[in-house]
């Protein structure tokens, strides 16, 4: 690897992997040249000699360098690399940084299956989604991460395709297809080559079997780097639980929340329900859903992952805000499932308390939602499509206790969603998508970077209008409120997303200080 590339430090790295320290999940892998196996820093086997590691930031690093993935620890479990974190823990946020800003859209791009559902992902479709060349693009990514585009798509493809193998039971062909390989026979052949062992062969090695055959419900486990504050991420969606959609458990040892699921791939709509429980001593989230939700299986895995934000580096997120914030170590920014339904609620919640907002979803979910059957009690609608919004009349919306304004908001955002002009998910260009947004009719700018905060996952969203957010910062009976939460929240780039629910949790020390 070139200097340029990113590179952990090899002696904190050992450090951390002698302490089996989960801070560090995800954010580098060893590969120990004895063995020619690759590891996450969690891993509980032996501790091997430091002359015989190699550590890499990105697995795909580890696999191009030669080395296989461990079968004990399970490279395809760790949280996802946070291409931003990598980027901003090394140097400061700048605007000027454009090369690093655009390989990092890009693996945030290869990363999101649903930015992807009507084509294969390849190097001259990412280019073009970016507006620059191909030779450009792979000249940047591996300038940033040292492996190329298709380098780091293919291994993301194994690791999903691991973690299917041994989780479920699906079948080797339904295995390749979810994860993105065109024919199995090609499959077969780069499993083979990389891992050293055919797909079946893994299977016997130690997959699950028969657990989840067809019309029982899937198993798979996601985990996440602490701290975590479990109780306020709950406590956070129990506080805004619609009726009918959700239902969220806080009691010990049970701390889950279900939700019905709605994901459209291309021409096909699938639903069902799913329940994401914490395991807060092992660090994952246990993640039960429906088996008719099996062909879009890694499309939930990674809505799961953005809504509970389970990629989230709590180190280099607490190195900029800890001062300002020091008791938000383990907050998180809530995320959605749907972000449609993500942006409805948003307007619901304009100028309204929280309980008035869910009452007023509530209505919108009996009245335009489709009922749906599930084994969990409360659990028994869908949250409206964008059609069946788009479609409804003002009388019917009026009915429920929306005003004209919102009504006027809900039904352009769901004509753009509808029409397909208005990507709401991780993977959409947030510059452009906020735009889109402010153009429609009562969309300003607090719900459209509400929006983005939760559904785009932009981690540098801010709601300067918040009233909620002026009183945290003090700044409320200032002249112009949010021109001084704006000024003030500058010394958080790129991280205001989660400096706005430290606040929104705690005022910062300097807002305490005035008081």
């Amino acid at each position: 690897m070139t200097p340029h590339h990113a590179q952990p430090d090899d002696d904190a790295c050992y450090l951390a992997l002698r302490a089996k320290d989960a801070r560090f999940d995800g954010c580098f892998y060893t590969g120990v040249t004895s063995t020619g196996i690759y590891c996450r820093p969690v891993c509980r086997v032996r501790t091997p000699k430091r002359e015989n590691c190699r550590f890499f930031v990105h697995a795909a690093q580890a696999e191009q360098a030669g080395f296989r993935p461990c079968l004990r620890c399970r490279p395809e479990l760790a949280p996802r690399t946070s291409a931003l974190g990598h980027v901003f823990e090394t140097k400061p946020w700048s605007i000027q940084d454009a090369s690093s800003i655009l390989a990092t859209q890009a693996a945030r791009l290869l990363d999101t299956p649903e930015a992807w559902t009507e084509s294969t992902p390849s190097v001259q479709r990412l280019a073009q989604r970016l507006g620059v060349s191909d030779r450009h693009l792979r000249r940047i990514f591996e300038a940033q991460f040292g492996v190329s585009p298709l380098q780091y798509l293919q291994t993301q493809r194994l690791l999903s395709a691991k973690q299917l193998l041994t989780d479920t039971a699906l079948a080797v062909t339904q295995v390749a297809h979810l994860s993105g390989f065109t024919s199995v026979r090609r499959f077969n052949a780069v499993f083979a080559a990389h891992y050293a062992l055919s797909p079946t062969q893994l299977r016997r090695n130690g997959a699950k079997h028969g657990h989840d055959a067809p019309g029982q419900s899937l198993q798979v486990r996601l985990a996440y780097r602490p701290p975590y504050d479990v109780d306020a991420m709950l406590q956070f969606f129990g506080k805004r639980q619609v009726t009918g959609i959700e239902c969220v458990t806080l009691e010990p040892g049970n701390q889950s929340i279900g939700k019905t699921v709605a994901v459209q791939c291309g021409q096909t709509l699938y639903t069902g329900w799913l329940v994401a429980r914490f395991e807060a001593a092992g660090n994952r989230v246990d993640l039960r859903l429906s088996d008719s939700l099996r062909e879009v299986l890694p499309w939930v895995m990674a809505r799961v992952r953005a809504m509970l934000d389970l990629d989230a580096d709590p180190r280099a997120i607490s190195s900029l805000l800890r001062t300002s914030f020091p008791r938000g170590d383990g907050l998180r920014v809530p995320g959605t499932l749907d972000g449609f339904e993500l942006a409805v609620r948003a307007v619901l919640g304009q100028q309204i308390t929280v309980a008035a907002a869910r009452t007023l979803a509530a209505r919108l979910v009996q009245r335009f939602g489709e009922p749906i059957e599930t084994p969990i009690a409360g659990l028994n609608r869908l949250f409206p499509s964008a059609a069946a919004l788009a479609a409804a009349s003002g009388d019917a919306l009026g009915q429920l206790g929306i005003v004209r304004q919102r009504q006027a908001a809900i039904q352009a955002i769901a004509s753009a969603v509808a029409a397909q002009r208005l990507p709401l998910h991780a993977g959409a260009d947030v510059p452009s998508t906020l735009a889109a947004l402010k153009a429609l009719p009562g969309i300003g700018d607090w719900t459209a970077q509400y929006i983005a905060m939760r559904a785009l996952r932009w981690p540098d969203a801010f709601p300067a209008g918040d009233v909620a957010l002026h009183k945290a910062l003090g700044v409320q009976d200032a002249k112009n409120p949010a021109k001084e939460a704006q000024a003030a929240s500058l010394a958080w780039q790129p991280w205001r997303s989660y400096a706005v629910i430290r606040a929104w949790a705690a005022p910062p020390v300097a807002a305490d200080a005035t008081k």
